[in-house]
């Protein structure tokens, strides 16, 4: 067989890839799903236990209401239908970081099923269909130690019992066919639309890298006019850049092992971030295989009709359509909307103008120096060191003349380091622009006199010329002489209207 990945442009012209996407969101409620405990992210391991989620006899579960509510609140945003009675499941299988061997989750009877939600890619939209939205709780985490970090070559296995039945919604979408080449950039726009929509119900952090949104990327192969071709699921990615990158390298593996005459086999994949690729992890376990039968300890759940109608109505604008109503406020082309998407930044544009800025200010600090630090750093642009209001702050002292754009440049520097407010680095770096005009007069006549030549040169009416003078005064003031103002003093002194 072939060891050798073809083209993706060769792949996607001779194969249709169908996608689908099951992803994983930890509520942000207070206590667990079916106990007490607290929900709070790290934590000394099994400190955050207790006889129910620690599976120990005679301890009964009682389901989380708020985690109920947020479930609803996900599926009617998502354009679900909502059952008016479903109930919990035992998911019979082999956990070893679930103490009491089985998971309570949903499955034949989930509360939220059918719906829908539009992405944009590439200017066009695309409708993912939504499956299905369930309820259950989390596992525990189980950590490999003298290895890799994963069971295979590990000398011994921890387990955290904390994250144990935290309450966790999985959405499930239907196969998602038709895209051709765009598949990856549509499972990433899916998921990130996905966690737009989700952190504005302010139902989840969704945070990735804390494991709160987790996705599981199928991918399947098939010729045109043939039927879908065997699924894989690459499992746990945990960025947006590796969804699209999953998806990627799958397309690349299946086609090449289809070329070369041999089969998919349907199993779970582990994706690697180093290297983009995937590699098997275990055959992939139909529904049988996990025995489901009806939880006996829950009664089941029958949503009434007026709260759900009531939960609807309250429901805020959804991420899409309120970044159509910002692009239009700000009077930002498709194109410069889809920078500052790509850029991650339309949350904090729109908090800085909150503060009290122009769109045109926050979108060049965010857009410019800002993201610049942020891509050098290799964090998100959220978490380059500098707030919305500290960036509006900043903005303020440029439009009331004490910074200049070079030396906001510095104060931004030390903003991102955490030395303090744009007011206190401004103050304490001493770096406030020079407005005393007798000092600046005095700064001009100090120039002139250093440059006879230029002055002559200004005062036979060469202009132009006076650029010289005025780099030279901003030079002696280390910059902070407002440069506009410093070109009128010299026309002036050197007496050329």
């Amino acid at each position: 067989m072939t060891t050798t990945l073809p083209a993706y442009d060769d792949v996607v012209a001779r194969y249709e890839p169908v996608i689908g996407l099951e992803t994983h969101v930890e509520l942000g409620t207070n206590t667990k799903m079916f106990c007490a405990c607290p929900t709070d992210f790290g934590g000394e391991p099994n400190t955050r236990v207790c006889p129910v989620c620690l599976g120990l006899p005679g301890s009964l579960p009682v389901a989380n209401k708020a985690a109920i509510e947020a479930t609803i609140r996900i599926g009617l945003a998502l354009n679900c239908s909502i059952a008016s009675w479903c109930r919990f499941a035992r998911k019979n299988y082999f956990y070893p970081d679930m103490p009491k061997n089985f998971q309570i989750s949903q499955y034949d009877e989930p509360l939220c099923v059918d719906g829908y939600l539009d992405v944009e890619v590439n200017g066009e939209l695309v409708r993912i269909g939504i499956e299905r939205v369930h309820l259950e709780e989390d596992t525990g985490k189980t950590l490999h130690v003298g290895g890799s970090g994963r069971i295979h070559g590990a000398t011994e296995s921890l387990v955290d019992y904390n994250r144990a039945g935290i309450p966790l919604v999985e959405i499930v979408t239907k196969p998602v066919a038709g895209t051709g080449a765009l598949a990856p950039e549509v499972a990433r726009a899916y998921v990130t639309e996905l966690r737009d929509v989700i952190r504005s119900l302010g139902v989840s952090d969704v945070r990735m890298e804390e494991g709160s949104l987790r996705c599981d990327v199928n991918t399947s192969l098939s010729r045109p006019g043939e039927e879908w071709g065997t699924r894989t699921e690459t499992k746990n990615v945990n960025s947006l850049r590796s969804v699209e990158r999953a998806v990627r390298s799958e397309m690349l593996r299946q086609a090449m092992v289809l070329d070369s005459g041999g089969r998919i086999v349907q199993e779970t994949r582990h994706f690697h971030e180093d290297t983009g690729d995937t590699t098997s992890g275990r055959s992939k376990e139909t529904a049988t295989d996990y025995r489901y039968f009806p939880e006996p300890d829950l009664v089941p759940l029958a949503p009434d009709a007026d709260w759900v109608a009531e939960l609807k109505a309250a429901l805020p604008e959804l991420p899409r359509l309120h970044r159509r109503r910002l692009q239009q406020e700000w009077g930002l082309s498709d194109h410069d909307m889809q920078s500052v998407l790509n850029a991650g930044a339309v949350e904090l544009i729109e908090a800085t103008v909150a503060a009290g800025t122009t769109p045109a200010a926050a979108r060049k600090w965010w857009l410019g120096e800002l993201s610049r630090r942020a891509n050098e750093a290799g964090v998100e642009l959220a978490d380059v060191g500098a707030t919305p209001v500290q960036v509006a702050e900043l903005q303020g002292l440029v439009d009331a003349g004490k910074l200049n754009d070079k030396l906001a440049r510095v104060v931004l520097e030390g903003v991102v380091a955490g030395e303090g407010t744009p007011t206190e680095i401004m103050t304490n770096r001493n770096l406030e622009v020079v407005s005393d005009t007798g000092a600046l007069t005095a700064a001009v006549d100090e120039a002139i006199a250093a440059n006879p030549d230029i002055a002559e040169k200004v005062r036979s009416g060469k202009v132009a010329a006076a650029g010289a003078l005025v780099g030279a005064v901003m030079k002696t003031t280390r910059g902070q002489a407002d440069a506009k103002t410093v070109r009128e003093l010299v026309l002036e002194r050197l007496g050329v209207s």
